[in-house]
């Protein structure tokens, strides 16, 4: 039948070894990234599945894994081999996830020091603290989430002088699309939440920033 929806539950989904995927599986990913559903086009209607869920992709360095140990002596891929492999993570998919971080190996001094960090609990409540802020700033609108908001919408609440200097100047050089830059002054919401402010400051877009390009606008 025409116009069918179906409701389909997944909160989070993690995909490992992600470039050994073929591309046409991982680019089918980009519609729900963006747009929340999956919808399927059959000669009979379309089928409409709800599909907004966290996703984490994880990826080597390259093929074999060593590009990142003991300086990338140890490896024996090639380049068009390193090329191959990350090509199947195309821009437009890249382009929709919002967080892109580089994992360095963990050194010996690192394995040996005795850091306990903060625990689960600690983190989980100033999560829920963030989440509390959000849903009380967005009150009376159609989103409960910085992941739902328009980047219009986020743009005109961030007045402070300087604020969306960084992102401006990252789209100016080409280095983030204008898709890349809402989803950058996403983050940048988020990160002031979990800090406890009122609206983002120049510290937490260059944050944000930094979490969605790897460090490499520098």
């Amino acid at each position: 039948m025409p116009g069918l929806t179906y409701e389909v539950v997944c909160k989070s989904t993690s995909i490992d070894e992600a470039p050994e995927f073929p591309s046409r599986v991982l680019e089918t990913l980009r519609q729900p990234l963006e747009q929340g559903e999956l919808v399927l086009h059959r000669s009979g209607g379309a089928a409409r599945y709800p599909a907004r869920f966290q996703l984490v992709l994880a990826a080597n360095p390259c093929p074999c894994g060593m590009a990142s140990v003991n300086k990338g002596l140890d490896c024996s891929c090639t380049p068009m081999a390193k090329r191959r492999y990350f090509g199947r993570l195309s821009g437009p998919l890249l382009d929709r996830v919002d967080l892109q971080v580089e994992v360095l190996p963990v050194t010996r001094a690192e394995r040996t020091a005795r850091s306990e960090g903060e625990s689960s609990a600690v983190v989980g409540a100033r999560v829920a603290q963030a989440r509390a802020a959000a849903r009380e700033r967005l009150a009376g609108t159609p989103w409960t989430t910085n992941a739902e908001v328009p980047g219009r919408w986020l743009r005109e609440r961030s007045r402070a002088p300087g604020v969306l200097q960084p992102i401006e100047q990252m789209v100016d050089r080409g280095v983030l699309s204008l898709r890349g830059a809402d989803r950058v002054l996403r983050i940048a919401w988020t990160h002031a939440d979990l800090a406890g402010r009122a609206a983002p400051t120049v510290d937490d877009v260059s944050t944000a920033v930094t979490m969605r390009t790897r460090g490499s606008h520098a």
